[in-house]
C-alpha cells in the first residue's frame, strides 16, 4: 500500500476481481427460490421494482428485495431480475378487454385482462402506478384506469355494477375526515367495491420531497392551484415538472407509506382469485 495508508487502484481492482459473481436469472410466476440470509423458500408469487413476493408451503407471504446472490435454485446462488422492466405506459384497454403496453419501440403486446379493475382519480396516479407497480399489474392482469374526477363516483360504480367476479378499487386523493373526497366514498355502499385513498391534496405530494433535494413540500395558498402553486414555490416550470418527478422514484422508500399502503390494498382485493 502507497504511504499514508492511501488505497492504490491496484488493491481496488484485486478487490474487484475476488468478489464472487452469481449466474442471473429472470424470474417467473411459479418459480421456486430460497432467500440465502433467511432460509425462507417458496414460490414467486408477485414482484415490483423493489423486491419479490415468496410464498411457503403454509401459504406464508414474505417480501425481500433485489440482492446480488441473494437467492438459492436447486441449491445454487443466483441473482434475480425482473422479466423486461419496461418504461412508463399509458395503458389502454383493448376491444377484446386485454390491455396494451405500448413500449418506446412502437412494439405493444396486449394481455387478456382481468375483469377487475382499480380506478384513480387522474392521469398522473395512473401514470405513477405503472411506474411503480407496472410488472406486478401486467402479471395480475389489472387494468388501471383514470377517472379523471371523482365527483359522479357513485354513477360510475352503479354503472359498473361489480359483483364478486368483477371487484372494483378506487383510490382516492385527499381521503382525510371531513372532506369533499370523504363525502364522496362515504356515498358508495358496495360489497364488492373497496375505496382507499392517501391524505394529500394531490398524488405528487404521495412522493416524498426529499428525491428532488427537499426537507418538505411548501404550502400553497388557498385559491391557487396546488400544482402550480408548488412549482412556483419551488422555482420551477410546471410544463414537465411531472416526469421529472416521478422517475425521481427508486423504491418504495421513494413513497409515503400512506401511498404504498392505500395502493397494496386495493391490488390485494382485486386480485384476491388471481
Amino acid at each position: 500500500m502507497p504511504a499514508g495508508g492511501a488505497r492504490d487502484i491496484l488493491d481496488e481492482f484485486d478487490e474487484d476481481r475476488r468478489r464472487p459473481t452469481y449466474p442471473t436469472v429472470t424470474i417467473e410466476a411459479g418459480m421456486v427460490v430460497e432467500d440465502r440470509s433467511s432460509g425462507f423458500a417458496g414460490d414467486v408469487v408477485r414482484w415490483s421494482f423493489e423486491g419479490i413476493t415468496l410464498r411457503d408451503r403454509q401459504q406464508q407471504l414474505r417480501h425481500f428485495t433485489w440482492k446480488s446472490g441473494g437467492f438459492l435454485i436447486d441449491g445454487t446462488p443466483v441473482t434475480l431480475k425482473r422479466p423486461g422492466a419496461t418504461p412508463v405506459l399509458t395503458q389502454n384497454v383493448s376491444a377484446a378487454g386485454g390491455f396494451i403496453d405500448g413500449r418506446s419501440n412502437g412494439a405493444s403486446r396486449a394481455r387478456v385482462a382481468q375483469p377487475h379493475r382499480i380506478w384513480v382519480e387522474g392521469t398522473h396516479d395512473a401514470e405513477l402506478l405503472e411506474y411503480v407497480w407496472g410488472d406486478e399489474l401486467r402479471e395480475l392482469g389489472i387494468v388501471v384506469e383514470p377517472m379523471h374526477g371523482a365527483d359522479d363516483l357513485a354513477l360510475r360504480v352503479r354503472e359498473f355494477a361489480p359483483t364478486a367476479d368483477r371487484r372494483l378499487g378506487v383510490l382516492l386523493d385527499h381521503l382525510v375526515d371531513g372532506s369533499k373526497e370523504q363525502r364522496i366514498a362515504d356515498s358508495v355502499v358496495e360489497q364488492h367495491v373497496l375505496i382507499t385513498g392517501h391524505p394529500f391534496v394531490d398524488v405528487w405530494a404521495g412522493i416524498r420531497p426529499r428525491t428532488i433535494g427537499l426537507d418538505a413540500w411548501p404550502n400553497v395558498p388557498k385559491g391557487i392551484p396546488w400544482k402550480q402553486g408548488l412549482c412556483d414555490a419551488i422555482g420551477v416550470e410546471l410544463d414537465g415538472f411531472w416526469p421529472k418527478l416521478r422517475n425521481s422514484v427508486s423504491s418504495f422508500a421513494d413513497l409515503e407509506s400512506s401511498l404504498v399502503g392505500a395502493v397494496e390494498q386495493l391490488i390485494d382485493f382485486v386480485a384476491a382469485d388471481a
